[in-house]
């Protein structure tokens, strides 16, 4: 079983990609196979990994490991840790039965947001009690429940709810990655705010990488370098932002290294955000790269129309304000960069209304954001165009792209088109998938790293995309 397990990784490393295998599978085990019912048993390390995938990757299991057992049909029965495993780990599941009204609620909007998470009671245990355990403050304002979950950020926002119900249990470190103003922050001050809510004796430590680096240079100024070790050594969860600047300041890295192996060889939860993939961040230490890499990486991007629309209806009602859907949908449309830049034109737009007295309509949104500049033809690149293109330069249809074919050259052309769409569009991953024959967001993630890696193997290759992405460009 262990044979056929390790051949069914390779498969899938293939078909989605190694992160898909690191992330989810490298977890799970093969435990047993029933013949005679069809039945295969597979461990997993707990209810969150067993939801995502039997949500999002049992075709995968059902056609390989179908197949390499010589078998159609078959089923899956997911198994949990065993005993001895279950009473190392301080969470303990609840039968629904058992459950508040509160914790049911909370599962019933798990469920409606597609987190898959199982709601769980957290037994902390017996500690002596600390002066202070929130080293930094958090800002109270970032919730879990205030954060929209769409499709762009689902996997990052159900990552971080699983971790801060199991400190360094689950996910160790978390690496969240996006462009600037995508709710990073929002995530790193929600999973501080829950887990001090969960135990308020937890050490909580908030840095900017910034703040972080000042700290440490006066440390090295007055000599108190191992008194700034040893403050962050005691930690219980670290959270740090914008890691990307770290970049090139060798002396940090280094100090840094030091702490973050204290803390996860205790088993202390490190959660670190970036606007970039660890493997994209230069001037980085290797080792420092392939720690960062050690637990789950996840991304979060632009959210599309639909949920730009539900985020400024959720601020709208936080500051008692009513916008009609026709407003929030001219608003979602005009703003492209940024979530933030979003939060601020319905700001503007609220702040016109109150001054002048008059109700927030269309028409008045319009002449309030008329500054901000219509989108770039470059961000108005229909998808369409993409995989017209790209199947006119390649002699591959467009329903050949879009299909279910395995074949090397359909999947190539059809992995530059995912980057091309993603690189010529601010659609979200999950609605490129969708455009193209139903593909899910690790799918596109994989297919793009895919490109990116061939373009600097091969120069021939990266001169066709370029002039492809030219005709895109300009047509």
């Amino acid at each position: 079983m262990q044979l056929i397990w390790e051949d069914f990784l390779k498969i899938i490393k293939e078909e989605a990609g190694s992160q898909v295998v690191e992330t989810w599978f490298k977890a799970v085990a093969f435990e047993q196979w029933n013949p005679e019912c069809n039945t295969a048993f597979l461990q997993a390390p707990n209810l969150f990994v067993q939801s995502w995938i039997k949500e999002h990757y049992m075709p995968l299991l059902q056609t390989h490991l179908g197949r390499l057992l010589h078998t159609k049909d078959i089923k899956f029965i997911f198994t949990g840790k065993d005993k001895s495993d279950e009473q190392k780990d301080s969470r303990t599941i609840i039968p629904a039965s058992l459950l508040s009204k509160e914790e049911l609620s909370l599962d019933k909007q798990a469920k409606k947001t597609g987190s898959a998470l199982t709601i769980s009671k957290q037994y902390t245990p017996v500690q002596t009690k600390r002066k202070n355990g929130n080293v930094h403050k958090l800002n109270p304002k970032y919730q879990f429940d205030s954060f929209v979950v769409g499709p762009s950020n689902s996997l990052a926002h159900a990552a971080s709810y699983a971790v801060s119900q199991g400190l360094g249990k689950v996910y160790n470190p978390l690496y969240i990655y996006g462009s600037t103003g995508l709710g990073k922050t929002h995530l790193l001050h929600a999973i501080g705010n829950e887990v001090k809510r969960i135990n308020p004796l937890c050490r909580v430590k908030y840095e900017t990488s910034d703040r972080f680096m000042n700290e440490f240079v006066s440390s090295i100024r007055f000599d108190r370098t191992n008194q700034f070790r040893e403050k962050y050594n005691k930690i219980d969860l670290f959270l740090v932002d914008d890691v990307q600047f770290f970049s090139n300041k060798e002396q940090t890295q280094e100090t840094f290294f030091h702490i973050f192996n204290t803390l996860y060889e205790q088993q202390k939860q490190i959660i670190l955000t970036s606007d970039t993939f660890p493997k994209e961040i230069g001037g980085l230490q290797n080792r420092l790269r392939s720690r960062m890499e050690w637990g789950l990486v996840v991304d979060i991007q632009m959210p599309d129309l639909e949920t730009k629309v539900a985020i400024l209806q959720k601020k709208a009602a936080d500051h008692q304000m009513l916008l009609q859907e026709d407003v929030a949908t001219f608003i979602a449309s005009r703003v492209t960069s940024n979530i933030r830049a979003l939060e601020g034109a319905l700001v503007r737009v609220e702040a016109f209304s109150s001054l002048t007295n008059q109700p927030i309509t269309e028409e008045l949104a319009k002449r309030v954001l008329l500054h901000l500049d219509t989108p770039k033809k470059k961000d108005g690149v229909m998808l369409e165009s993409v995989l017209k293109i790209v199947s006119k330069h390649f002699s591959v249809s467009a329903n050949d792209i879009r299909s279910k074919k395995r074949n090397k050259n359909i999947s190539t052309v059809r992995q530059i088109v995912f980057y091309l769409m993603k690189k010529n569009s601010f659609s979200s991953l999950q609605t490129i998938g969708n455009f193209v024959g139903g593909r899910d967001h690790s799918t596109v993630v994989h297919a793009i790293a895919k490109i990116e890696s061939l373009i600097e193997q091969d120069p021939s290759l990266m001169r066709k995309i370029k002039i492809i992405e030219q005709e895109v460009v300009s047509s």
